[in-house]
């Protein structure tokens, strides 16, 4: 099974109407993307708590890591530069962090908010190799700027 976008992003839009809850809709989001497609094995959220560092958020998949420094990982790198990270290979990434040693590929979108604020990140593992495309990148940016427009 291959996510067909367009149907997931109206999906989305129709479950999230109104809610302006950035925990509600990352619960909601996770859900949804994580069954759209078989490449997905891991697909959860990290939260900004504290300055520098994500916390875990709603997820779907097996055990992530619970807190992740903005200095240090795939997700850190999205936070910190604030850009989009497809990983073709996590082992060539430096300092990737293994939550799950069956993870070989990644895309880590930043999710900012209404006014610009950075809420976390959303975070797409596979366990195949070079499982992520830009298309892939693109269209989940946009679902997560439409669905996050809101928060405050």
């Amino acid at each position: 099974m291959t996510v067909d976008y367009q149907t997931l992003a109206k999906t989305i839009a129709a479950l999230t109407d109104g809610e302006d809850d950035a925990v509600a809709l990352m619960a909601t989001i996770a859900c949804e993307v994580h069954q759209s497609d078989d490449r997905f094995n891991w697909t959860g959220f990290y939260r900004v708590t504290a300055p520098e560092l994500l916390k875990i958020g709603p997820y779907q998949g097996g055990h992530g890591c619970l807190v992740i420094p903005f200095s240090r990982g795939v997700c850190g790198a999205a936070a910190r530069t604030g850009e989009v990270q497809l990983v073709a290979d996590v082992d060539a990434f430096p300092g990737h962090i293994a939550c799950a040693s069956s993870t070989r590929s990644e895309l880590v979108l930043p999710v900012w908010n209404g006014a610009g604020e950075l809420l976390g990140v959303f975070d797409i593992d596979s366990d195949q190799p070079n499982a992520f495309t830009q298309a892939d990148a693109d269209a989940l940016s946009a679902i997560l700027k439409d669905s996050f427009a809101a928060v405050a």
